[in-house]
């Protein structure tokens, strides 16, 4: 799902009060750590991970590595925290304003 600038805003708002739900640390990205991420967005569609790893390159490699492989949606990442977003086709939850 492409999104605008105007959904991406909104998305930023939502996820302002919500806490990461998903830590990685310096195991990386493993098994587990994928299960957690598939389950959560799953789940909530909006999502923070915090990224305990490396310096700013790493972390973004990781946050790149994570939306590719979730196919999901960057929404931004400040510091340590990387926001993402992936629609469930099934049970949509976040309704976009019109």
């Amino acid at each position: 799902m492409t999104l605008n600038e105007k959904q991406k805003k909104y998305l930023r708002s939502l996820a302002h009060t919500r806490k990461p739900v998903v830590m990685i640390a310096e195991q990386g990205l493993k098994e587990s750590v994928q299960d957690e991420i598939d389950q959560a967005l799953r789940h909530h569609e909006l999502i923070k991970i915090r990224i305990n790893v490396g310096d700013r390159t790493v972390r973004d490699q990781m946050a790149e590595d994570i939306c590719s492989s979730f196919k999901c949606n960057k929404i931004q990442r400040v510091g340590n925290i990387l926001t993402v977003f992936k629609r469930n086709s099934k049970k949509p939850k976040i309704i976009f304003p019109k």
